[in-house]
């Protein structure tokens, strides 16, 4: 049984979750492949997660309020009686023997951040790994007439993707990885306080990381190793995950680089967008570059706003 605690927050059915638990402590998993502490957190889940209906052998561990991603992970941060843990998002497909590979692999750096490559369904890669986020790599991001070159590696780069780690093989430094799948060294998290809570969504494992690299703690990719996430389970439609999206970009921001130039540089990537709007439009596209313009806007300017934690 493997020294591990996992984390697995949820907000939502459990339906969607079991295959994930049976992949982690099913009858079929052997015996070294089992984490000895599995943490379902019900992040005050519309419907409360029964207990009942869990695997024998998980935890399960409530919230009274919603706190997000972040929240419901230091929650289970607390009831970790491991000196790592292994956060998993809820949506995830994993191999056999995930748990003890991605251990093994970490195991002479710790303590670190140990991710993986992330695979989606259609079988391509969610790239993982990431640079340090920059203004210029959000400004790419939002520019619409770029975004069918997305899958172009030179625009990924742009983006701030780290194409060239994702594509490597076995354990290689990055500056950060996705929060779908991150080992974490308990003891030094919690020693800088854990994630940050002011973010509901989005960005709080890149909050984390770069805090945990200025302490010494690094983040690694484990490119030997894929995890399917299927993604976009919690977002509640594309409007909302723009919302939490953009305003947790602007309270990085606000942390760690220049808000004022994040603004700036977004809303000069709207004006981008309502020229290359307005001609779509001409030649007969079904758009409306004003109302676009007008939400971009509203988001630049308001999102973040409305959370002030």
């Amino acid at each position: 049984m493997l020294a591990l605690a996992v984390i697995i927050p949820v907000h939502g059915a459990i339906d969607p979750v079991l295959p994930l638990l049976e992949a982690l402590i099913g009858p079929d998993v052997a015996q070294e492949d089992r984490p000895a502490q599995v943490i379902v957190v019900d992040d005050a889940s519309p419907c409360r997660v029964p207990a009942d209906a869990l695997p024998r052998g998980v935890d399960l561990v409530r919230r009274e309020h919603n706190g997000g991603f972040g929240a419901a992970v230091n929650t289970g941060l607390h009831a970790a009686a491991f000196p790592q843990a292994l956060v998993l998002n809820s949506d995830l497909i994993i191999p056999r023997g995930f748990a003890r590979t991605l251990l093994e692999h970490g195991a002479p750096w710790q303590p670190a951040v140990v991710g993986c490559r992330a695979g989606t369904p259609d079988g391509t890669s969610g790239c993982s790994a990431r640079f340090t986020p920059r203004i210029s790599h959000q400004v790419v991001e939002w520019l619409v007439p770029l975004a069918s070159q997305h899958h172009r590696p030179v625009i990924q780069r742009a983006m701030g993707n780290d194409v060239d780690s994702d594509a490597a093989t076995g354990v290689v430094p990055v500056d950060w990885v996705s929060g779908a799948v991150m080992l974490l060294p308990v003891a030094e998290v919690l020693a800088i306080g854990g994630f940050d809570e002011g973010y509901f969504m989005y960005t709080e494992e890149v909050d984390l990381q770069l805090r945990l690299r200025r302490v010494g703690v690094p983040t690694l990719l484990d490119a030997d190793v894929v995890a399917v996430h299927e993604g976009g389970g919690s977002s509640g439609g594309e409007a909302r995950r723009r919302l939490w999206l953009v305003g947790a970009r602007m309270r990085y921001a606000r942390k760690h680089q220049n808000v004022h130039l994040l603004r700036a540089g977004l809303l000069s990537a709207s004006v981008v967008n309502i020229v290359w709007n307005t001609g779509r439009r001409l030649f007969g596209r079904d758009v409306n570059p004003v109302a676009v313009f007008r939400e971009e806007t509203t988001l630049i300017l308001t999102a973040g706003k409305e959370l002030p934690r």
